[in-house]
């Protein structure tokens, strides 16, 4: 019996090993499309390859992601994946930058939250929607929901979701500013939004090695 046992052991085992080896590359191909998709959509109009040039930008000691984006070799923004827990697990969202530092989009890369509540993150925050954060600069103000005295609309009845979801955007927003500490509540810092906006473009270039 317990050869047996072994044998079928080993033999799952195996087939584990041999179905995982099959199916990496097709799912490392399908990751790569959805993050190309991603930046594409949240940092629109660049001539570079975003993910090619990738940084990688400290906050508090955790690394971000950041894609930055140009046209005709002038810095037009940047994409950044920030992480975050939300109330069913990990929130992965990337959020895109103009050069100024506002936000032009977001997409929710994956997540755990409930269907019906926080998964409406994926379009609670976008343009025209209830909790629109198209515009903003968390850089001028760090992002919160409006029951802890911010200016942003929670999703209904996912509060600690939306909490989380904006900590991963002001965190992002730190990394594309190139800062290596952030508020320990918001995940933000800020950078001077009142100095001429091609300033501010060239402090962020400056930052990712792009000058």
């Amino acid at each position: 019996m317990l050869l047996v046992l072994t044998g079928v052991t080993a033999i799952s085992v195996a087939l584990l090993a041999y179905v995982n080896e099959l199916t990496k590359e097709p799912i490392a191909q399908a990751n790569a499309k959805t993050l190309s998709d991603a930046v594409k959509a949240v940092v629109p109009g660049f001539d570079n390859d975003p993910i090619a040039d990738k940084k990688l930008q400290m906050v508090n000691g955790v690394e971000y992601a950041v894609y930055p984006a140009s046209k005709g070799g002038e810095f037009i923004g940047a994409a950044v994946e920030a992480k975050a827990m939300g109330f069913g697990g990990e929130l992965r969202v990337l959020v895109g930058f103009d050069a100024q530092g506002n936000i032009n989009d977001y997409s929710l890369l994956s997540h755990s939250e409930t269907p019906g509540l926080g998964s409406k993150a994926g379009e609670w925050f976008k343009k025209g929607n209830k909790g629109d954060i198209t515009g903003m600069n968390p850089g001028a103000a760090p992002l919160t929901v409006s029951k802890d005295g911010g200016n942003v609309d929670a999703i209904t009845a996912s509060t600690i979701t939306s909490r989380a979801f904006l900590g991963a955007v002001n965190a992002a927003y730190a990394a594309y500013a190139g800062n290596a500490t952030a508020d320990g509540a918001t995940g933000a810092t800020q950078i001077n939004v009142e100095q001429p906006a091609d300033s501010v473009a060239v402090q962020v270039a400056d930052t990712l090695g792009l000058n």
